[in-house]
């Protein structure tokens, strides 16, 4: 009887699962299946977009975590001055006329930034010496033929030629190689108001992979900037890991307005010139002795302190705790005097 009951609740078991898959069916529901357009508006994936619009689903949790570049409002005024100078250093550097301008600067996770890197292109590694860390600079393929073409004498009113499928020659690396020291000279002189630092070119890759600066999930600020001679030209990527910029995040952070970089020349010109008018209270110091505490809760009036001091024995100068000079110690027209002898801060 028991095996006759559990086959009947087998049966019946089976008989409600067919239902309600024929009422799925009925539904349409079990049956849906999504499109690709349905995904990639899930994932918050466009096609089209660069990051620049705004994101929505996965994509945009994801990408919730990453630090803006907009908290950083002095990085933008330090890039500002590395176009400017670039423009004047490139123009000496190829004797052409060279317009530099700065497309975007924007936020972005290490390892993506190598995901998207266009090849052929070369990748510069340099480092920053009293940061301690490493930065990367990518000069696209056509920046690069366009660099040897002006510096080997190109006509002007060609564009450079183009041969795919070959690697890179000594006589390209080299010529990049100087034009990225002349980018990388510019760098350290941008960011000399805010803080002293040399950016030294350490190597120059053709693979991504032996790029690699920093882990793949580590944020960093890809400044996009493009160069153009005439009808020649192309893009130039620098990007700082912020593990790199760490050091002086601080300076970053301020809010400023001008070249001074917060500095009020005209402010600390006024202060330097008071303070030669300010009077300052200086002490004639005879002779110094220690006592115990004990000694001094016993002073009556009448008690007597000997001293050391001689008349032609050296006094001390001294403001507040500072001592500043030796002198002796006289008479000058009636006045007890004191002449300096040997100053003591430098």
């Amino acid at each position: 009887m028991a095996g006759d009951d559990e086959e009947g609740g087998e049966g019946d078991d089976d008989a409600v699962a067919d239902e309600w898959a024929a009422m799925a069916d009925d539904d349409g529901t079990s049956a849906r299946v999504l499109n690709q357009d349905e995904i990639d508006s899930l994932l918050g994936f466009q096609e089209g977009g660069d990051g620049g619009g705004d994101r929505s689903g996965i994509e945009a949790i994801i990408d919730s975590g990453m630090v803006s570049y907009e908290r950083l409002p002095m990085l933008e005024v330090v890039y500002d001055r590395l176009v400017r100078m670039m423009s004047t250093s490139l123009r000496n550097f190829t004797s052409d006329n060279v317009e530099v301008s700065l497309d975007n600067i924007t936020s972005i996770r290490f390892g993506d930034y190598l995901n998207s890197i266009p090849l052929p292109a070369m990748l510069s590694v340099f480092k920053a010496e009293e940061w301690d860390n490493y930065g990367l600079i990518t000069v696209d393929s056509s920046l690069i033929y366009s660099i040897v073409d002006v510096l080997l004498g190109g006509r002007r009113g060609t564009a450079a030629m183009r041969i795919e499928g070959r690697p890179y020659t000594t006589i390209e690396r080299g010529l990049v190689e100087r034009m990225v020291n002349v980018v990388l000279a510019d760098l350290s002189a941008a960011f000399d108001p805010l803080s002293s630092v040399t950016f030294r070119f350490d190597r120059l890759e053709t693979n991504p992979r032996f790029a690699t600066i920093a882990r793949p999930a580590n944020a960093a600020i890809l400044a996009r900037l493009r160069i153009d001679m005439e009808d020649r030209g192309g893009r130039l990527e620098l990007m700082l890991p912020y593990a790199t910029l760490e050091p002086v995040r601080e300076l970053l952070l301020q809010m400023f307005m001008g070249e001074k970089f917060g500095r009020d020349s005209i402010w600390e010109n006024h202060l330097a010139t008071e303070l030669w008018f300010t009077d300052v209270e200086v002490e004639a110091v005879l002779d110094e002795i220690y006592l115990p505490l004990n000694d001094v809760m016993n002073w009556k009036v009448g008690t007597q302190i000997q001293l050391q001091a001689k008349p032609d024995s050296e006094i001390m100068l001294r403001c507040g705790a500072v001592p500043l000079f030796t002198a002796s110690m006289g008479r000058k027209s009636g006045f007890v005097a004191v002449r300096v002898n040997e100053r003591l801060m430098e």
